[in-house]
């Protein structure tokens, strides 16, 4: 079927310009090759006879709100912003995931899939719906050699928690060593992200606060990998934290350029500021997101910082997870 973007943005012309479709099976060879398949499935994008494989890097997207009520993810970013957030899955297309937490509860609630947004009913008729008053969203792009698998989709939750991650931490073996036996026996997946996750819950609970636990992860993985990406939403009891840990990480630009052919045709944000978030208060709520949607109204999150944005409150403070000592 045809790929439905808004032909107003950057990535919707690229796709009218080379006439890119987007199909709901995997590529076969008697296909076209100005088609492409960006979806989980074929794994792989077509266009003028170039084959790219998918998941050289990792490209995920990230979308989280606190409100003072429960609110749908359309609602809270507005039907326009929130279109032009899902068409980032043209290019974030392994799979997409979502985590809430109603008022009053203590745990978090989700769901995932390994299908692109784009092509998922189930991710419009949740994205519709007031789940919680405080959330995320998640749109992947695989690590290269992860599998494309429920188990390996974001947001991981355990009980009160729920993490998603933009980023690839590299190599896994060196982050897995960083946990307990405890926490290699919860593993499910193979994603590092889910090795970043248990580390954060290992933290906490060796430091017995959720602020000083974070820091301290993300301070130790800043130390052992220190051009990596750390992006990411943590979702708590008490708060919904977003990581803007990225100094050392390189925009992956050739990857993004042979994907959509030029910087023009990128997502907004993608070519010069590939792993800035920013967040936007209004008088009910409070969103942060990962680039992709228009500047305006947005404020950054400052380099290397954590935004705190409290559930109850919704008041946002900046914490500086690298002036922690991270030795455990």
């Amino acid at each position: 079927m045809p790929l439905d973007l808004p032909l107003d943005t950057e990535l919707g012309r690229g796709v009218a310009r080379w006439g890119w479709w987007h199909l709901t099976r995997p590529f076969r060879e008697s296909d076209s090759r100005t088609r492409c398949n960006v979806c989980y499935m074929a794994g792989s994008l077509y266009r003028s006879g170039i084959r790219l494989e998918k998941g050289v890097v990792d490209l995920c997207r990230l979308l989280g709100y606190v409100s003072e009520r429960p609110l749908s993810a359309v609602e809270g970013l507005g039907p326009t912003e929130f279109q032009t957030f899902t068409s980032l899955s043209a290019v974030h297309g392994d799979g997409w995931g979502m985590a809430w937490a109603r008022p009053g509860s203590t745990r978090v609630e989700g769901a995932t899939s390994p299908v692109s947004a784009a092509d998922d009913p189930s991710y419009f008729e949740l994205a519709g719906q007031a789940l919680g008053s405080a959330g995320l969203v998640h749109l992947r792009w695989a690590t290269d050699g992860l599998v494309v698998h429920s188990m390996n989709t974001h947001p991981f939750i355990d009980g009160a928690y729920a993490l998603a991650h933009n980023g690839s931490i590299s190599p896994i073996a060196v982050l897995e060593s960083l946990l307990s036996e405890r926490s290699r026996a919860a593993l499910k997946g193979t994603t590092d992200s889910e090795r970043y996750f248990r580390l954060v819950l290992q933290c906490i609970e060796e430091t017995g606060a959720e602020r000083t636990g974070l820091a301290r992860a993300v301070g130790l993985l800043h130390e052992h990998f220190p051009e990596a990406s750390l992006n990411a939403l943590f979702l708590t009891p008490t708060r919904l934290y977003a990581v803007h840990v990225n100094s050392g990480a390189a925009t992956p630009l050739d990857d993004l350029r042979e994907l959509v052919g030029s910087d023009d045709a990128m997502p907004h944000g993608h070519a010069t500021a590939y792993f800035d978030m920013a967040y936007k208060v209004s008088p009910t709520a409070v969103h942060v997101i990962s680039s992709g949607l228009p500047d305006e109204g947005w404020t950054p999150v400052p380099a290397d910082s954590i935004l705190a944005i409290d559930l109850s409150t919704r008041e946002t403070e900046v914490l500086d997870p690298l002036a922690l000592p991270s030795a455990q």
